[in-house]
């Protein structure tokens, strides 16, 4: 059933095409007149398709010029383009431009952080097979430079850590990667993807290079595992030698200088008892000058003084006529022999009174046990 039918099929009454057509000409007839499209026509339906048209191309107008104001928030920038030529960057908050296609924007966020990773299989500087799955963060901190100066800004970005990867890792040995200096390489390669950037003009600051994982290929993963304990085995083996090495070596120098210091006490001993001697000899020289004779005699009786204090002495008497011979030195053994033993004696005396005292003791102590005895 069409719209102008009715369930009987005829059309409802008042509802007709001319009665279409007569409500929308009152309409164009009021907007000629709010606008000043119906005087001076003498041809009603002539004048009233006038004033449609002019009303239709003013809210084309403004629907038009309605296109061009745009919002740039808090975190964005906006590039106003003209024919696709750069004119201007707006900051944050409410602006117009001439609507499309005399100009254009383009709405970049400059502050939020994005990420992307990157997994790659090379070789580090000890030719060992290793996967690197990295994650770099980034930002697009200049918009004109981001929009004009690379024809695909994030492809480049990529190609451009990839590089900067492999550059690092390929100056770098297995057991850097692996155990010690990890933040350095994302460091290093952070630095070195910002120079590249920076030299391309692409307006994108990378933020962070995070190092996620360090895998090898499944084919390889014993024979590095059991290279990579073996490097650890020597470096233990080198830490204890150290060790070892810082325990010996301050020792040997302490003796070493003891060693030292003794000699030179005994080089200024014998250099003082030689100077000594020296000063004593002169000093008798003076008196044997001045009295040979008596010197003589007293250097005499020393020497004897002194053999005989170190020597044993037998006695003999040549007053009779049978010569009597006194061994001093076995009497003086002999008294000492005898000393000793008594010595002896006493000392095992006093044990065995020591001893019956602890015995007594212990009785006295221990009651029960005297009872048992």
């Amino acid at each position: 059933m069409s719209w102008n039918e009715s369930g009987n099929g005829r059309r409802p009454t008042g509802q007709g095409p001319n009665d279409l057509d007569k409500i929308a000409r009152d309409w164009q007839r009021k907007l000629s007149s709010a606008l000043g499209g119906g005087r001076g026509g003498s041809r009603p339906g002539g004048g009233a398709s006038a004033g449609g048209g002019l009303v239709l191309l003013v809210v084309a107008l403004l629907v038009w010029a309605w296109t061009g104001l745009y919002r740039v928030d808090e975190a964005e920038r906006a590039i106003v383009l003209r024919f696709g030529g750069y004119v201007k960057t707006e900051d944050p908050g409410l602006h117009w431009h001439l609507p499309f296609p005399i100009e254009s924007h383009e709405i970049i966020d400059v502050s939020q952080v994005e990420v992307f990773s990157k997994s790659s299989m090379m070789l580090t500087a000890d030719e060992a097979f290793v996967v690197l799955n990295v994650a770099v963060q980034y930002r697009r901190v200049d918009p004109v430079r981001y929009l004009f100066r690379l024809r695909s800004p994030e492809e480049t970005l990529q190609e451009v850590s990839e590089s900067a990867i492999r550059e690092v890792v390929g100056k770098t040995r297995i057991d850097d990667i692996l155990r010690e200096n990890q933040a350095v390489i994302a460091q290093n390669i952070e630095t070195l993807a910002q120079e590249t950037l920076d030299a391309y003009e692409s307006g994108i600051e990378v933020v962070s290079v995070n190092l996620q994982s360090v895998e090898f290929p499944g084919d390889i993963q014993d024979a590095v595992q059991d290279a990579v304990k073996a490097r650890e085995d020597q470096r233990t083996t080198i830490l204890e030698a150290q060790t070892y090495t810082n325990g010996i070596i301050p020792v040997a120098r302490g003796q070493a200088q003891r060693t030292i210091q003794e000699a030179e006490a005994y080089r200024d001993r014998v250099i003082a008892d030689a100077e000594g001697d020296a000063s004593r000899f002169n000093a008798l020289l003076v008196e044997y000058q001045k009295a040979p004779g008596v010197t003589r005699d007293r250097l005499y009786i020393e020497a004897v003084e002194e053999v005989y204090a170190n020597s044993s002495k037998v006695l003999l008497d040549a007053g009779g006529s049978n010569m009597s011979i006194l061994p001093l030195d076995k009497l003086l053994e002999q008294r000492n022999a005898a000393a000793a033993a008594a010595l002896r004696q006493a000392v095992a005396a006093e044990a065995a009174n020591l001893s019956q005292y602890n015995a007594a003791s212990e009785q006295t102590q221990n009651p029960r046990a005297r009872r048992t005895r």
